[in-house]
Formats: structure tokens, sequence, C-alpha cells
């Protein structure tokens, strides 16, 4: 397993509100991948970001979630645990108020991917040259998507594509999305922030990632965002297995 990270303020904002965090576990075939997006217009959204990977980093191993036995149930419950933490954070003034972030992990034990995913950034499966996206954007217009009332085509150009409708730290209870894969020989894993997917189709994701190394192909990604307008921060974990 080869894997690597990168992150970029992109050319518009004047701050990163993404975070980032690879956990090696165990194990040379055991790891987690954490990104998260602090809600851009609130308040303290690179807080927020921080706080929930470093909260994950500080508890990954307590939870258990390296064990491989009832590796969705701890996950969940541990990202739950994230929310609230977020959440009661939140609570702690005017500076931090309305704070909240997207948050999508991977942990690798073995030859299983667990995934668990709050928000609009993605986890993608690209295998055999053929990309998948593994989550649901947890959005005004992912949901659109899903009720068949807009193509996929549409909600790229459509103007309320980043109204988020679920988010760490937005409410005290939280529904989290949990993702349990097979791996195979050769599969390629992509996590990323919207920094990358508002700018960057899903066929030149495949193209840039194929033929590079991770190091390589995070380096890329993010050129090829800012080439094409960098509007968001930028960030982008490749795994290739």
């Amino acid at each position: 397993m080869k894997y690597a990270a990168g992150t970029d303020r992109g050319l518009l904002r004047d701050i990163n509100e993404d975070s980032y965090m690879i956990i090696p576990g165990c194990s040379d075939t055991s790891c987690a991948f954490v990104i998260a997006d602090g809600l851009g217009g609130h308040n303290s959204g690179e807080i927020a970001s921080r706080m929930a990977v470093e909260y994950i980093r500080d508890n990954l191993d307590a939870a258990g979630c390296f064990d491989g036995e009832n590796a969705s149930e701890k996950l969940e419950a541990l990202v739950k645990k994230v929310n609230t933490a977020v959440y009661e954070r939140s609570l702690g003034g005017a500076e931090v108020s309305g704070m909240g972030t997207t948050l999508t992990m991977a942990v690798i034990t073995g030859s299983t991917l667990t995934a668990a995913h709050v928000g609009d950034s993605r986890l993608y499966l690209i295998r055999n040259g053929v990309i998948r996206q593994l989550t649901d954007d947890h959005s005004y217009i992912g949901e659109l998507v899903r009720q068949g009332k807009l193509t996929r085509e549409e909600a790229e150009k459509h103007p309320r594509k980043n109204i988020i409708t679920r988010a760490i730290g937005s409410c005290p209870e939280l529904e989290v999305d949990i993702i349990s894969h097979r791996i195979e020989a050769d599969d390629i894993y992509v996590l990323c922030t919207d920094g990358l997917t508002n700018m960057v189709s899903e066929s030149e994701i495949v193209e840039i990632v194929s033929g590079s190394e991770p190091e390589t192909a995070c380096a890329r990604l993010i050129e090829a965002a800012n080439r094409q307008g960098g509007e968001d921060n930028i960030t982008v974990i490749v795994i290739k297995c």
C-alpha cells in the first residue's frame, strides 16, 4: 500500500479551512486517512476541521478501529463522539458559534476498507480505470440528484451546490454514513474536499491518478484545480493498494 496527501489554500480563499491526517495502524496493512473541510461562510471553520482530525488521531486506537471486529460500529461511535466534541466547543462563544466541518475518513485493515462520511467531501474508488464515488454528498443538490430531479451534469453547475445538509458540529445528534468495502489488487482510493471536485472532472482525476505515484498524483490534482480557477481550498489523499 502506497499513499500520499496534499493541501492548498487555492487562489481565492484567505485561509485554508481544510485539515487532513494519515494515521498509521499497528501493521503494514493498516492505516487511517482523514479529511475535513471547515464550512465556508461559517465562523471558525478551520478550528472545527482541525479539531475533528485531531480528535480522531487521539482516540482512534482507544476506539479499537484497527481491530477488524465490529469496525463499522466502532467507527460510527467514534465519529459521533467527534460531533459531540465539536458541537460543544461551538457553544463556547460568539467566535466559534455555528462552526462545523465535513468529515470523510477511511480505515484500511488488511483487505477491508471501512469508511465514515458526513458532508460533501468525497471518497472515490478507481478500479480497472473506472471511477466510482463511494460516498453520497450530504448537500441540497446531492439530495436532488438522488431523487432524480437533477442529473449529475446539471448539479455540477448549480448555484446552490455548496449548501450542506449534514455536518460535524451542526447539531447534537448526527447520522453517519458507514461504508465497508473489499479491497482488490491495484485498487486506487481518493479522498478529497470539494475544492478539487468543483474544479476537476472525474475523468481528469482518473487520468492524473492512474498514471502517477501517489505523491505526484496529489500535486498534479492540486495544480489542475488551481489551473481551472482554484475557487476553494483543495485537499486530496491518494491511496494505491
